[in-house]
């Protein structure tokens, strides 16, 4: 078993032409492309998909071999998991031939091998070059094919940068050189998962509702920190894949994703110094601001080279823990309780202060004013109520959501009772001694 880690980058067409010369002015040796085959296999019922597991057989020049990659993580571009790989003799699949450990205990695995059926394949052309960089050796592909599902089919135009020898902080440095001229943006989607989508009917993807971020019952603020920006980074993906395809609230998404990033620093800023988030928030400024116009073209944004770096700090800033070097003792014990008693400390400050700005009745221009602190506190509630009954909290965030919407909509009659609603709701946190 290995444990493959590699960052995906989708290529702008506009950039196709250029992309090898930009990538060979690293050094390195050069492999000319080849064709690659990879047939994909799973059960009728998804058996593999449903236990984390992606099963393929790649063909090359009469050569074969099977990999299984097992479930892993995956944080804004930057794929983790591990990987089996094994010869074959031939294009026909063996799961006989993998470690009896990657599957549950109770799996059957030889009436396993009798359901296998192909269900997708990937067809590309590959250019390799092998890159020293720092303490490194890195493989960056060029792809260019297609997934095919049937009779649907998806274009792969992809760069991938993989570890071969070394670390990822060497990784991410060489990603941000390659992406300094544009023409590049992060792909969180696999080909494997792409291709189950096409064999899936290639239905549409829907706009997803902001999580509750839900943490280990024992988790640490530190651990709540690393969530709290994996969770966020998530929903921008996934927000920009569709934004891309055509779908205009797919920005507003992308928005409340930075929202949430930005208010994470501020929950965390009593522990977390700004200067270790001053560049950070910098380029979630300036990213916000390129977002805001209704009419902002995805094409042009999200392969625009600050855009993407904004990302990619972000990236490694999470990956590498880029806060700890900035932290005394003090703020490391902190870092290092529990996040359950630090949100509950917390949900009471931001209930406390919403009672302070909206405790009378105010006019529409002062309700205007504090509009920016009221979506800072949902975005705060998203982040530290995950231990509690998501019904509770969800209906305690409705509240303050539908005050939100009566502030923003023109003509509301009903802005002073959405207030009182919010004000009288009870708590749903255990109160704690802040001190």
């Amino acid at each position: 078993m290995s444990e493959e880690i590699e960052i995906k980058f989708i290529v702008h067409p506009d950039a196709v032409a250029s992309m090898a010369e930009r990538v060979s002015a690293c050094g390195g040796s050069h492999t000319a492309a080849q064709r690659l085959i990879n047939i994909y296999f799973d059960t009728v019922g998804l058996d593999l998909r449903r236990h984390g597991v992606g099963l393929r057989v790649r063909g090359n020049n009469e050569r074969y071999e099977m990999t299984a990659k097992t479930a892993g993580t995956i944080v804004g571009g930057l794929h983790q998991h591990p990987e089996y790989n094994i010869p074959l003799p031939g294009p026909d699949i063996d799961i006989t031939l993998l470690p009896a450990d990657i599957w549950p205990p109770d799996m059957d695995v030889a009436t396993l091998q009798q359901r296998l059926q192909p269900l997708f394949r990937t067809d590309y052309l590959r250019e390799k070059w092998l890159i020293t960089y720092g303490d490194s050796e890195i493989e960056v592909a060029f792809d260019q094919g297609e997934v095919v599902a049937g009779e649907l089919s998806e274009a792969i135009c992809e760069l991938e940068l993989e570890i071969m020898h070394g670390n990822v902080a060497d990784l991410l440095a060489l990603a941000g050189t390659l992406c300094a001229d544009g023409g590049l943006r992060q792909g969180s989607l696999s080909k494997a998962a792409r291709g189950y989508h096409l064999a899936a009917g290639n239905e549409p993807r829907e706009i997803r509702a902001l999580p509750l971020l839900r943490p280990a019952p024992k988790a640490t603020v530190e651990q709540g920190l690393s969530e709290a920006l994996s969770l966020a980074l998530a929903h921008w993906q996934y927000h920009e894949e569709l934004w891309l395809q055509g779908i205009p609230l797919a920005r507003e998404s992308i928005l409340s994703a930075i929202m949430l990033i930005r208010e994470t620093f501020v929950v965390m800023g009593n522990m977390i110094p700004r200067k270790a988030t001053n560049e950070l928030r910098a380029r979630l400024a300036e990213v916000t601001d390129r977002l805001q116009p209704p009419d902002s073209d995805p094409r042009r944004l999200c392969y625009d080279a600050a855009y993407l770096q904004c990302k990619l700090a972000l990236t490694r800033w999470l990956i590498l823990a880029g806060w700890r070097d900035s932290l005394d003792d003090k703020a490391r014990r902190k870092l290092d309780g529990s996040f359950k008693r630090f949100a509950d400390i917390m949900l009471s400050r931001c209930a406390a202060e919403l009672k302070v700005a909206f405790g009378r009745v105010m006019s529409h221009e002062e309700y205007q004013q504090q509009l920016p602190r009221l979506e800072r506190r949902i975005m705060a509630f998203h982040l530290l109520s995950g231990a509690y009954p998501v019904k509770k909290v969800l209906s305690y965030i409705l509240h303050w959501q539908a005050l939100q919407q009566a502030i923003i909509l023109p003509g509301t009659n009903n802005l002073e009772h959405m207030r009182r609603q919010a004000l009288t709701q009870p708590s749903f946190w255990r109160s704690v001694n802040n001190r």
